[in-house]
């Protein structure tokens, strides 16, 4: 089974969708930031309580940037804003940095803080087009999770419009600092 991504270029009208994996998807948008700056601020914990799109992350308290695989960093969380599981309320997320490049690529496995990640990771990806220009992807790729953690819940948990929103976010973010 395959899922269509919207994939979309800032300052153009053109949007081309892309096959891609139904276990994983996508948002691309260029944003007129250098890959440095725009890595700095999705690498930070506390860069990820200012970008997000769907509402749920609260705040990175005490969280240290990750710089190596296997880092954590913890987030407060309300799932209220997704409205899919009733009176959950806040809990506490314990992320592990699964794949880390330097201006290129940061991505986390998400657990709780007392059990390990479940299988599902959310991750950006910048690539440069210029010295001032950089294509980010913010995606959502649950390949790895149990086929009883997949028969639980609808897959992305977090809808592609929050991701859109979290890119935005991220632009907006990047060419006001």
């Amino acid at each position: 089974m395959r899922a269509a991504v919207r994939y979309g270029l800032a300052n153009s009208s053109r949007r081309t969708e892309i096959p891609v994996p139904a276990d994983r998807v996508t948002v691309t948008r260029r944003i007129a930031a250098p890959a440095g700056k725009l890595f700095e601020i999705v690498s930070d914990p506390a860069g990820h309580v200012e970008i997000d799109g769907s509402g749920m992350l609260e705040a990175a308290p005490d969280a240290k940037r990750p710089t190596a695989v296997g880092d954590t960093f913890d987030m407060d969380m309300d799932r209220a804003p997704l409205g899919d599981i009733p009176n959950m309320g806040k809990y506490k997320v314990r992320n592990t940095v699964t794949r880390i490049v330097p201006d290129r690529l940061f991505e986390w496995a998400v657990g709780a803080v007392d059990q390990p990640p479940i299988g599902h990771v959310y991750g950006w990806q910048i690539e440069p087009v210029s010295d001032t220009e950089s294509d980010v992807s913010n995606y959502c790729d649950w390949t790895n999770i149990s086929d009883e953690m997949r028969s639980r819940r609808e897959w992305p948990i977090v809808p592609v419009a929050m991701l859109e929103k979290s890119v935005a976010n991220l632009e907006k973010l990047a060419s006001a600092t």
